[in-house]
């Protein structure tokens, strides 16, 4: 996981809820190359970041998708389904002027934390 760009926290946890920040297709300091590369790599790296506490891409109960490119939404669907699988959080899909770093898509995830 790449470390946060602005100051905020990469995740924080409210109750049985875990907010992961959106994150980038960003991976050793570059952005993958394509939106199809970096909407794979951003979910790597929200996965990572649910990883650190515990929970999994299973546990997302929301995404929300920005994108600079509505065009480009069958694409990120395409990766965004290969990666979540048979898994379908809700989801919200946003189209944006820019993002942080020169970014095609930012994703951000709300996960559910299960009691023991």
């Amino acid at each position: 996981m790449s470390k946060p760009v602005a100051h905020y926290s990469a995740s924080y946890k409210a109750g049985d809820l875990l907010f992961v920040s959106g994150q980038v297709g960003i991976s050793e300091g570059s952005l993958a190359d394509g939106v199809a590369a970096q909407t794979t790599q951003a979910l790597a790296n929200a996965e990572s970041v649910l990883s650190e506490n515990g929970l999994t891409l299973a546990d997302v109960v929301k995404c929300t998708v920005f994108m600079t490119d509505i065009e480009n939404f069958s694409i990120v669907n395409d990766a965004y389904a290969e990666v979540f699988g048979d898994h379908r959080p809700s989801r919200s899909a946003i189209a944006v002027k820019a993002l942080p770093l020169g970014a095609l898509v930012e994703i951000e995830a709300i996960a559910h934390i299960a009691g023991d």
